[in-house]
């Protein structure tokens, strides 16, 4: 069986899609897995499926390379975008997806932002560090260096411990700069840096409003490039969250099964 897929990234983040609006077909975690590998696949941090949904514009199911699913906040931007260029949805839409309805809208220079389940609580650990659940579960930890640090073996050890270890958790570092931050990620499933990394930037800068009592927006820098979050804090809660950033088409084939 031969199917059309097309490839986009969301700063950097890369993902499969391949739409289901006229085809119904079952994928299993292992074609899932081959699907996502770099070397025997296409190569992607993660697989999203687009599908016809009645109340709301379509419905996005995202897996990691796993084969396990979660929300993907970048994987929900490079979706919208798909859409748009399908002709699926206009400029302003709303979807579905791993936890429920978000709303997406496509502003200039494929700029895509899309709206994060809230209210978004901020829980800060004994040890300083936060746990934030933007739709996947995320440990953030500020950092001053990025950079003169095993990156994956300090992010393998929290993500590995026991209190994580069954369900897994994303990992991010995160150093505070003068008007923005700089970040990097060890996504769970990926089990693996990533260029960006979508729930986490949100959880993020979310993590530091919390800390620093910062009530709007923080813009984010990750491998991949700037990302925008805004907010309104409320304590340790936030609404209105919105996460924003350029998503783009990279390239589209056929993969044969």
């Amino acid at each position: 069986m031969t199917i059309k897929f097309y490839k986009y990234h969301g700063t950097g983040n890369d993902f499969i899609i391949i739409d289901l609006t006229k085809d119904d077909f079952k994928f299993t975690e292992n074609q899932i897995k081959k699907i996502c590998d770099r070397k025997y696949g296409i190569g992607a941090d993660g697989l999203i499926l687009i599908s016809n949904h009645d109340s709301v514009s379509f419905e996005m199911k995202f897996f990691n390379p796993d084969g396990t699913a979660s929300f993907c906040g970048n994987g929900s931007r490079c979706a919208v975008l798909y859409c748009f260029h399908q002709g699926i949805v206009q400029s302003n839409c709303s979807f579905i997806t791993n936890d429920g309805i978000h709303q997406g809208q496509v502003l200039e220079d494929e700029n895509i932002k899309i709206s994060i389940k809230s209210p978004v609580l901020v829980d800060k650990l004994s040890n300083g560090d936060f746990e934030v659940d933007t739709g996947s579960p995320h440990y953030v930890q500020i950092a001053n260096s990025l950079d003169n640090i095993d990156f994956n073996k300090h992010c393998k050890l929290i993500r590995n411990n026991d209190k994580y270890f069954q369900n897994g958790i994303n990992v991010n570092l995160v150093k505070v700069e003068e008007n923005f931050l700089d970040m990097r990620t060890y996504e769970r499933g990926v089990e693996d840096e990533t260029l960006s990394c979508g729930s986490g930037v949100t959880a993020s800068a979310l993590a530091i409003a919390y800390e620093n009592k910062i009530d709007n927006s923080l813009f984010v820098i990750t491998r991949g490039g700037k990302l925008i979050v805004n907010f309104k804090r409320i304590e340790n809660s936030f609404e209105k969250v919105f996460l924003t950033g350029k998503a783009k088409f990279v390239f589209s084939g056929d993969y044969d099964f």
